[in-house]
């Protein structure tokens, strides 16, 4: 029996020995073939991680896009006069195309001497394409004049000649030919906006002008 026993231990220190030279030859591959395995499951997480916040960042960017938007009233001598909702980048021509374009009764004169069709358009303006008949170009000296639908007391300056821009305190010629070379106006404090007048300037005529 003791001699089975003896037998029995120098097998089991033979494999010991035998297992040993595998490992230490192939140890280096081994390890390679670990680190390998570790690599590819960094990829892996970092490439599904980034496909998960992929489509949240479109989101958010499409969202934001979808509210630059304005409203701009329309009314006079056009197809389809109200109030429409456009891109907030939007030229008066882009407005005009809206809503059908001018009407039969439009003064096509007045709209090609005063409008500029590229022009952008601002959030909660309005804009008055007058008829041929409302516009009166050359009024007498001294006359009043600029009465457009029932509204006497105040100068529109979208339709206003020189002489009736000329008349309101601290315009001059120059200042009136200012105001008409930059029409359409969609409010009267673009007088100030666009520095066509000085602030006391538009103090004192901001209640004898308007816009529609």
């Amino acid at each position: 029996m003791e001699e089975k026993r003896i037998q029995l231990s120098e097998k089991d220190v033979a494999k010991s020995f035998a297992l040993s030279g595998i490992w230490e030859k192939n140890k280096a591959l081994v390890i390679l073939g670990l680190v390998g395995l570790i690599l590819v499951g960094i990829g892996t997480f970092s490439l599904l991680l980034f496909h998960q916040k992929e489509p949240e960042i479109q989101i958010i960017s499409s969202g934001e896009e979808n509210q630059k938007t304005i409203f701009v009233h329309l009314e006079g001598a056009v197809e389809k006069p109200g109030v429409y909702e456009l891109p907030a980048e939007s030229r008066l021509n882009d407005l005009l195309a809206r809503t059908g374009g001018l009407s039969a009764a439009a003064d096509r004169e007045w709209v090609e001497a005063n409008l500029n069709l590229a022009q952008k358009l601002i959030d909660g303006g309005k804009i008055y394409i007058p008829e041929h008949s409302e516009v009166l170009r050359n009024p007498p000296a001294g006359g009043e004049g600029g009465q457009v639908r029932g509204i006497p007391s105040k100068i529109n300056l979208n339709t206003a000649s020189l002489f009736q821009l000329d008349s309101l305190w601290g315009i001059g010629e120059k200042r009136a030919n200012d105001i008409i070379k930059n029409r359409p106006y969609q409010t009267v404090e673009e007088l100030l906006t666009r520095k066509i007048i000085p602030q006391n300037v538009f103090e004192k005529i901001k209640n004898e002008v308007v816009v529609y």
